[in-house]
């Protein structure tokens, strides 16, 4: 089993920052993507994010430019930078990484969710 814990979520001013980390625990051999989507009242989760074990990054195109997301292999840890908020970006917060555990078998993986809600 593999454990997700988000933190760094929050109430923010319109033009604001925040950071949002997520740190993966359990039974992990290897991750591949790791990333953030988010969820809005009334709306489908929707990806943020991702970045691959080798550094390549995808990012929405409602977000490029303002925020940038990182990892550290190594602690399996990833991180979501986010600068000159907007009200839109309001929302929960999901972390998600795509695990192979030992025994040879992928599974994706949620965090709890943390809210981010940005003020006009």
């Amino acid at each position: 089993q593999v454990q997700l814990v988000e933190s760094g979520g929050g109430l923010v001013q319109a033009g604001g920052s925040l950071t949002l980390s997520c740190a993966a625990s359990g039974s992990i051999f290897s991750i591949n993507a790791m990333g953030w989507y988010r969820q809005a009242p009334g709306q489908q989760r929707e990806l943020v994010a991702q970045i691959t074990s080798g550094g390549r990054t995808n990012y929405a195109d409602s977000v490029k430019g303002r925020f940038t997301v990182s990892r550290d292999n190594a602690l399996n840890t990833v991180s979501l930078q986010m600068n000159s908020l907007k009200p839109d970006d309001t929302a929960v917060y999901y972390c998600n990484a795509e695990v192979l555990a030992y025994g040879g078998s992928w599974y994706n993986y949620w965090g709890q969710g943390t809210q981010v809600t940005v003020s006009s």
